[in-house]
């Protein structure tokens, strides 16, 4: 359906602060032949990146500027149907998401985001999984720091372990790194509404089931079983052990019987107790209008952390895999998570989908399920670790 449209990727977001460095990643590193637009509301202010683009790579003086806006649901149809990869950075997605999952969905269009809203995801899943599937649309949320080194992780971990046994496979990230604008405008909309959250949750699983013959699951523990360097951890409750077990129960590779722990590793007590009592204090000030709007001050949408601040920055996930007698440690390591190595994996998985030999997929997919062992080669070519340490 795709094959004749004008574009292979368009990047719809192009101006905000994500969108900006992925249309820059895109210029310096789009495969040789790649057809790509720029799509947002000010055409000003996409002329501004489309130079910034243009500084990078000359040829890119002649990107096409296309005209979308999510309250205008015409533009956004047919920013779809021209292109057969889109990759948004507008968010919150929960907000300004839902009309380009369904014009997707619709068109035969793959999809690609940064999400890292579970509500969002589900209720997407809920409301468009069928039509994506019938389509042959791939809509993959979570193209970011949400969720590929976990995701992504996962899947290379228990690659290295036996097949057709039981896995248990832990995750511990280490991290430091700033917020932007729409990161901090995100986390607060989750907080703000973790009723709809668990009610769009429990839908989603009676909608879905359960895979066939195998047991998926998430691990509860409060403390990992494994313990990888000195330190402390904590239960780290974000989307990305959801998109683990959504891979693991679309591939049969994770075995019979597959669990995934997530957990923040840090060095010192400190550290961990002021992230517990600050994420206590972020869930309480989110749930009040006044204490509402004082968190959405903090960073403008739009705005982000510096150049400089960003080389400073780094990400490192270490996952210990056990099953069928094998323990196994790796880690996928990198800059940036934010930002730098955000908008390299956002780019990367549109560049796959559209220039990739990959397993037959449709409706809402994950990385792993979708892309797997061809990302993970995009991706350590672009310099984003993948190793086995023991």
């Amino acid at each position: 359906m795709t094959t004749d449209r004008p574009y292979d990727i368009v990047l719809f977001g192009a101006t905000g602060f994500t969108g900006a460095l992925t249309a820059e990643y895109l210029a310096a590193h789009a495969d040789p032949g790649t057809r790509w637009a720029l799509a947002g509301r000010n055409q000003a202010k996409l002329a501004a990146v489309r130079d910034r683009a243009a500084a990078i790579d000359p040829a890119c003086a002649d990107l096409p500027l296309l005209h979308a806006d999510t309250s205008d649901p015409s533009s956004v149809e047919e920013m779809a149907r021209s292109a057969k990869v889109v990759i948004t950075t507008v968010g919150p997605y929960v907000q300004y998401g839902e009309p380009l999952v369904a014009a997707c969905a619709r068109a035969g269009t793959d999809y690609v985001d940064l999400t890292g809203e579970p509500t969002f995801v589900d209720r997407m899943y809920l409301k468009y999984h069928d039509e994506a599937v019938r389509s042959g649309a791939r809509i993959i949320h979570a193209c970011g720091f949400d969720s590929i080194p976990h995701d992504l992780g996962a899947y290379f971990t228990v690659k290295q372990l036996p097949e057709g046994v039981p896995l248990h496979v832990e995750g511990f990230l280490r991290v430091h790194g700033d917020a932007s604008g729409g990161t901090i405008a995100s986390a607060v909309g989750i907080f703000a509404d973790m009723t709809g959250m668990m009610r769009a949750e429990r839908e989603r699983r009676r909608a879905e089931g359960r895979p066939e013959g195998r047991k998926v699951r998430i691990s509860r523990r409060p403390a990992p079983k494994a313990r990888v360097g000195g330190g402390w951890t904590l239960p780290l409750p974000t989307i990305d052990p959801q998109i683990v077990t959504r891979s693991a129960a679309a591939l049969d590779r994770y075995g019979p019987d597959f669990s995934y722990g997530h957990y923040l590793a840090v060095k010192r007590l400190p550290t961990a107790a002021g992230m517990a009592v600050g994420s206590g204090a972020l869930l309480a000030l989110a749930q009040l209008p006044p204490t509402r709007s004082l968190l959405l001050r903090l960073r403008a949408p739009g705005e982000g952390p510096s150049a400089e601040r960003r080389a400073r920055n780094w990400f490192s996930v270490k996952f210990v895999g056990e099953g069928g007698g094998k323990r196994v440690v790796t880690e996928v390591a990198g800059g940036d998570p934010g930002y730098g190595e955000t908008a390299k994996m956002l780019a990367q998985s549109a560049l796959c989908l559209v220039h990739d030999d990959l397993p037959k997929t449709s409706g809402q997919v994950t990385t792993a399920a979708a892309m797997g062992d061809a990302l993970i080669a995009r991706l350590t070519a672009a310099g984003i670790t993948f190793r086995v340490l023991t």
